[in-house]
C-alpha cells in the first residue's frame, strides 16, 4: 500500500490525483489488475469524473451545494454535518483496472481528491491486486 498525501487550500475543492496515483502504480512496478484509491476522512471522497474542462469540478461543487444544504435540524456539534454528507453521496473509494503498468481511465477521466470541510491536510492509500494472469 502506498499513501499519498494531499493538501488542500479550500473548504470544497476538487484535485487531481491521477498523476500522483499513476506514480504509486509504477513505483510497485505494477503491471496488470486492479488499482483501488481509498481515503478514510469522513468529509472527503474519491471520484474520477473529467478532467479536461476544469468548469465541470465547479459544476460538481455547484451542483453538491444546491443538493446539500445546511439544515436547522442538523445536530452534529463540529457543523460540519453537509461535509459528512456529500462524502457520502460521492464515496470514498474507486477501483481502476492497470494494463501493462498503466491506468485504464478514458480520454477525459481523472481520479479526484474531494474535499468538503477544508483546508486540511488529507491522506488517500493506493493499493494493486494482480490479475490472475499477471
Amino acid at each position: 500500500m502506498i499513501t499519498v498525501s494531499v493538501a488542500t487550500s479550500r473548504k470544497e475543492q476538487l484535485i487531481d490525483i491521477t498523476r500522483d496515483v499513476q506514480n504509486a502504480v509504477s513505483k510497485r512496478g505494477f503491471a496488470n489488475g486492479i488499482c483501488h484509491v481509498h481515503t478514510a476522512h469522513t468529509t472527503a471522497a474519491v471520484t474520477v469524473n473529467e478532467n479536461a474542462d476544469p468548469d465541470v469540478v465547479h459544476d460538481i461543487i455547484l451542483s453538491l451545494d444546491s443538493i446539500v444544504k445546511e439544515l436547522p435540524g442538523f445536530r452534529h456539534g463540529e457543523g460540519n454535518s453537509t461535509a459528512h454528507v456529500k462524502s457520502s453521496l460521492v464515496g470514498n473509494s474507486v477501483t481502476v483496472p492497470v494494463d501493462n503498468g498503466q491506468l485504464v481511465l478514458g480520454t477525459w477521466q481523472g481520479i479526484y481528491f474531494c474535499e468538503f470541510d477544508g483546508p486540511r491536510s488529507r491522506k488517500v492509500w493506493v493499493t494493486c491486486t494482480p490479475s490472475e494472469n499477471g
